[in-house]
């Protein structure tokens, strides 16, 4: 950003090179600036009333002569919107004299200041945190931890008659994971995952399969054989969605947090699992068969209380690829798209404000495409809208997904 520069709004710099073929000053070149903008674009974008109302900042000109002739750089700060900044910017080589002479301009960039703001924040917070983690010593540290295990201890609460371990989110949550013990639910506590509750043995309680057929389910096990038990238990008495074991040979209290989340981030519906994995013996071929009849029937009911299994509509292969394009180009700039059906731009929107702005959409509008993560809130509130495509870097926490809306990510 320009030294002295005055506009606290500023969003865009607009840089561009100016040659004459003569001495020129700078009074010259702000003149033909304006003078030779004047009435080529709208009203709204009018140089002069544009800068009386704060909108573009006092345009900067550093100019040098030599042998005759000049050459310098032209900078304009922009509190506009993407696309005025770009037409502005467009604007600026039509201008072909400045004062008496001959000259040229041509638009070189336009910087996105709060990238960079955002680039020296990050790097700012690294050198702070890196400072307070130097600062801090081992006995520090120590008490830290300690602080830390007590309020994991704290936030967990029990669920139902049987006073089962449980995560403090139990209660309110529409997702759930039923876990082994209570050391897994202050592991997964200690990572920020509280909707879990624990059966506390291999033999699972009634209150865990009745829970279970009222939320979507997620059965986390050990990677041992006392996991593959508990949930061959679980599968019979409850109504399990998804299901996700820790790797083998581990159990899910000593997980790190990487190994946690990707091991939920893997997790697969029930049906896929069983098709892949045998863990009901031979013997028990009668009992099978009735459990997996019991499974029909709780997959038809939990379609019917949380998401109509149906086929997806695919999208075309160049309709994704444009979206994808699309998408790397809003990419670091903490802004977003409102798309009509022909993927038209009907209006740009700040990351920050995207939830509002789907909020409010009183349109025709068909998908939203922007610079973040994909998350619940967001999908739920599409949904509603009649948005038809959610196209982002990411998706993050997806339990319900509703069969009207696509969620297209760059991977």
């Amino acid at each position: 950003m320009g030294k002295g520069e005055e506009l606290t709004t500023t969003k865009y710099l607009i840089h561009a090179q100016i040659t004459a073929n003569g001495i020129v000053e700078k009074p010259d070149v702000v003149g033909a600036v304006f003078g030779q903008t004047e009435g080529l674009l709208s009203n709204d974008l009018d140089l002069r009333e544009l800068q009386r109302t704060g909108r573009i900042g006092r345009i900067q000109v550093n100019i040098h002569s030599n042998s005759g002739r000049a050459k310098g750089e032209i900078v304009i700060p922009s509190s506009l919107d993407r696309v005025e900044t770009a037409i502005l910017a467009a604007s600026l080589e039509t201008i072909n004299r400045v004062g008496p002479c001959e000259a040229e301009i041509q638009t070189l960039k336009v910087e996105d200041v709060r990238a960079v703001k955002r680039e020296q924040v990050v790097n700012r917070a690294k050198e702070i945190y890196k400072n307070m983690v130097e600062s801090v010593g081992p006995e520090s540290m120590k008490m830290i931890e300690e602080v830390r295990e007590a309020m994991r201890v704290h936030e967990i609460s029990e669920y139902g008659d049987d006073r089962l371990p449980a995560g403090p989110s139990i209660h309110t949550s529409d997702a759930i994971i039923v876990v082994e013990g209570r050391s897994d639910v202050l592991n997964l506590l200690k990572y920020g995952i509280k909707n879990t509750v624990a059966v506390e043995g291999v033999s699972v309680p009634q209150s865990i399969g009745e829970l279970s057929k009222k939320r979507t389910t997620t059965a986390f096990v050990d990677g041992d054989r006392g996991g593959e038990l508990i949930l061959k238990e679980l599968l019979q008495i409850g109504d399990v969605d998804y299901i996700t074991r820790a790797p083998k040979g581990k159990e899910v209290e000593d997980l790190e947090k990487d190994e946690a989340l990707i091991a939920l981030r893997n997790k697969v519906p029930t049906a896929q699992f069983l098709a892949t994995n045998n863990i009901f013996n031979e013997n028990n071929g009668k009992k099978d068969n009735n459990r997996r009849s019991d499974r029909r029937n709780k997959k038809q009911k939990f379609s019917q209380r949380e998401q109509p299994r149906v086929e997806e509509p695919e999208i075309e292969d160049d309709e994704l690829s444009l979206l994808k394009d699309m998408l790397k180009e809003f990419e670091g700039t903490g802004c977003g798209a409102i798309l009509d059906e022909a993927l038209n731009m009907t209006k740009e929107v700040e990351v920050e404000e995207i939830y509002e702005e789907i909020k409010n959409i009183d349109g025709t509008a068909d998908t939203v495409i922007f610079d973040g993560v994909i998350s619940q809130r967001l999908v739920d509130v599409a949904s509603q809208k009649g948005i038809k495509k959610l196209v982002a870097f990411n998706s993050v926490n997806i339990v319900k997904k509703p069969n009207n809306i696509q969620l297209i990510t760059i991977d």
